[in-house]
């Protein structure tokens, strides 16, 4: 049964995109730790842990998250995009991509921003149109 991060990356169920090649989707959390938090996953991959990806799919990854880090750098005032890779909520493989002011901002204890579908719209875009910039 797909993951509804698979859903998300086929296109039945909605989502901010930010990024997307053949291999790799990156679209904003809906919950996100800060204005920007974006989610890089593999398309066709569902393995909920990411030591188990063949090692083309993890370096895949790591390269697609790498240049979607440096599009949220350029779109979202922050001093770094801070990365971290938990996988616990959905068995899904994904990288949280998170701009920074503070160590502190990285928290997923703490209470999640709400945003207006405009405001995520206008977040995506931005974050998308960095990242055209740098293919």
């Amino acid at each position: 049964m797909s993951t509804i991060f698979t859903k998300i990356a086929k296109g039945e169920i909605p989502s901010y995109k930010v990024a997307e090649n053949d291999e790799f989707y990156a679209f904003l959390d809906i919950a996100p730790m800060a204005k920007g938090h974006t989610l890089v996953i593999p398309k066709n991959v569902e393995d909920d842990y990411i030591f188990n990806l063949d090692e083309a799919t993890y370096m895949g990854l790591c390269a697609f998250a790498r240049k979607v880090a440096h599009a949220v750098k350029a779109a979202v005032p922050c001093k770094r995009v801070g990365v971290a890779v938990l996988g616990m909520e959905v068995p899904h493989t994904h990288i949280h991509l998170v701009p920074l002011q503070t160590e502190g901002d990285m928290d997923f204890r703490k209470s999640k921003l709400e945003l207006s579908s405009e405001e995520f719209q206008a977040i995506a875009q931005s974050i998308w149109n960095e990242y055209v910039k740098i293919q």
